[in-house]
């Protein structure tokens, strides 16, 4: 007994310094800790959890996930894979026991955004940021209900920017730009949660569990704030469609100097499509539409807005050896 006595104190038997005295919480935490505590505390009544019923051969069965609460009258941002197949309705705990009826309000699985509206009033909305100013490396706490688990917080960084992460509505697939990559620990019930920057901003929608370590979120920036708006003054998203398939490839050396390095390669064309009523075909390769340069899919993609439903666009075309436009009228995407 002498020698554990040694053990956990001095080597008079007297305890160790300092170990009967509690260190005061403001120097318990150091500045990490502090400023997840500080995220985690102001978005405490923001981010919710989700309890929706689903249509199966079975009967009805109930699911989860999380949302985040963005206006103080019940408009709540969360994943729209969360709320696919449901019967509309639901319910919305809070963490303070509450608990209130939702309505989703409208869905866009090509983004996997969805906004739903709690039955309820003079809600906490958190603060919404620019995930266009992330930094490789930059802090982020993701605050969910993964597994159930209402409230749950955890914290990592960004470990890349710039991921595509591929969705689809029937038969259209789409590609979700410049999604955040981080090693925060996500889970089931994690996704529609809220993915904040340093200073509790919303920079992203959880959605995705790619790995051990490795998580992905919608980025909440321009664009997305659009989808947002959409759906919640529409209940939908009107996107434009030419009707094409295709991938980034290198010009040739003959047209490079004077168009950049890269097109967009007409992989496939839609029958009856309006890139197939301008005379597009596989092996083209779009350097130009609207104005704007085409270097990759996602140029393209960014042009298939609802403005561009009915109006011409004009597009620059390389075919083999030779270069020539045409008019090309996109048509609504119907998904």
């Amino acid at each position: 007994m002498a020698r554990l006595r040694l053990i956990e104190g001095s080597t008079d038997g007297s305890p160790p310094a300092g170990r009967s005295e509690t260190l005061p919480d403001a120097e318990a935490l150091d500045a990490y800790s502090r400023t997840v505590t500080s995220v985690a505390e102001r978005m405490r009544e923001s981010v919710v959890n989700l309890r929706v019923g689903r249509r199966t051969r079975r009967g009805r069965a109930e699911g989860g996930g999380s949302a985040v609460v963005i206006t103080p009258d019940g408009y709540m941002l969360t994943s729209a894979h969360v709320v696919e197949g449901t019967d509309g309705r639901g319910y919305a705990e809070f963490p303070d026991g509450r608990s209130f009826g939702i309505d989703v309000v409208g869905t866009d699985p090509l983004s996997d955004l969805a906004v739903l509206r709690a039955e309820a009033g003079n809600l906490a909305p958190a603060e919404l940021g620019d995930a266009d100013a992330l930094h490789v490396g930059q802090l982020v706490v993701a605050i969910g209900s993964p597994l159930g688990f209402h409230g749950s917080v955890t914290a990592g960084v960004v470990s890349a920017l710039g991921r595509a992460l591929p969705t689809r509505s029937r038969s259209t697939v789409r590609l979700v730009e410049n999604v955040i990559q981080t090693d925060a620990a996500l889970n089931p019930g994690n996704s529609g949660g809220a993915l904040a920057d340093g200073l509790g901003r919303v920079v992203g929608i959880n959605t995705a569990v790619a790995g051990v370590g490795l998580g992905l979120a919608v980025p909440i920036n321009d664009a997305t704030r659009k989808i947002v708006a959409q759906l919640m003054g529409e209940g939908r998203v009107r996107r434009a469609f030419i009707g094409i398939v295709g991938g980034a490839r290198p010009l040739p050396p003959r047209f490079a100097s004077q168009n950049g390095g890269t097109a967009v390669e007409v992989v496939e064309v839609v029958e009856g499509s309006p890139a197939a009523q301008a005379g597009l075909r596989p092996e083209d390769l779009i350097v130009e539409v609207d104005g704007r340069s085409m270097s990759d899919v996602g140029e393209l993609q960014r042009l298939m807005v609802a403005e561009s439903i009915g109006r011409p666009l004009e597009a620059r075309v390389i075919r083999g050896a030779r270069e020539f436009t045409t008019e090309i009228v996109p048509v609504e995407l119907d998904t």
